[in-house]
């Protein structure tokens, strides 16, 4: 039987303060697939993101408990609500689920914390247990799938966005994942650097799911949409379906694309 890369069901998530940010999601992506996360602001696009590696516990119902003054996030059951190719996304799985969902940041600074691009772009080999040599190899590759041979050296902090929204893709690339996560990968990015990154995804053979407010990127790269508003999954569909829905997201604060608009 072959799963799909991504189920997600009934997935309801509070944090600690109480507030509600993901309301019983449900949704499959299959391998290979390209999906476009859309949302307003606040919708839970984020939330829902980093479910999928279980960096927020891919659980059912949530409730806070105090504790020390920090709060604590405790689940009312042991289910799993979240699986990737077949596997639960729950603790004593979290490494196999991090070796197949590489997720990129919307803020390159949260993923970069190495001296050097080289140490940060072979830390994830190394940590999935590839040796030094194999492991080097794999971090060279990387590098240059998107463009940046030559930058081994080079402090990711001293970098650009569009330099440093690359190097992150390349951290996430040595670890050869079956899926995707991509947090705002153009938010920021001039029209060049832009134009690049989207062409580096649509070359990654991955399965993809790619929250972001530039709906002409989801044109470009997505098969289909969510819709995700106050944490509730509202749509479902083919991009270029609902992307032309006017009422439906206007109704959500976003707007039909140019592009789109310019057909009619």
């Amino acid at each position: 039987m072959t799963h799909p890369d991504i189920r997600v069901r009934d997935l309801t998530f509070h944090y600690p303060d109480g507030k509600m940010a993901l309301r019983q999601v449900s949704f499959e992506v299959p391998a290979g697939q390209s999906v476009g996360l859309i949302g307003p602001n606040g919708a839970g696009k984020s939330t829902l993101l980093l479910h999928l590696n279980g960096i927020l516990p891919g659980r059912g119902d949530y409730e806070h408990h105090h504790g020390h003054g920090n709060g604590h996030v405790h689940s009312h059951n042991g289910e799993a609500r979240v699986w990737i190719a077949g596997i639960p996304v729950v603790g004593r799985n979290l490494p196999a689920v991090r070796r197949r969902v590489g997720l990129v940041f919307q803020d390159p600074d949260d993923q970069l914390f190495c001296p050097t691009v080289f140490e940060d772009v072979i830390f994830g080999p190394r940590n999935h247990g590839l040796d030094q040599a194999a492991a080097s190899e794999v971090a060279r590759q990387s590098l240059e799938a998107v463009g940046l041979s030559g930058y081994e050296d080079r402090m990711p902090h001293h970098l650009s966005l569009g330099e440093k929204k690359r190097i992150c893709f390349a951290t996430v690339l040595a670890c050869q994942p079956s899926t995707l996560a991509l947090d705002e990968p153009s938010g920021n990015l001039d029209p060049a650097a832009r134009r690049g990154f989207i062409e580096l995804l649509r070359a990654a053979p991955a399965s993809k799911i790619i929250a972001t407010h530039d709906l002409e990127l989801v044109l470009d790269l997505c098969d289909r949409v969510l819709l995700l508003a106050g944490g509730e999954l509202i749509a479902d569909g083919p991009t270029n379906e609902l992307l032309a829905d006017e009422p439906l997201l206007t109704s959500h604060g976003l707007e039909v694309p140019l592009s789109l608009r310019l057909r009619r």
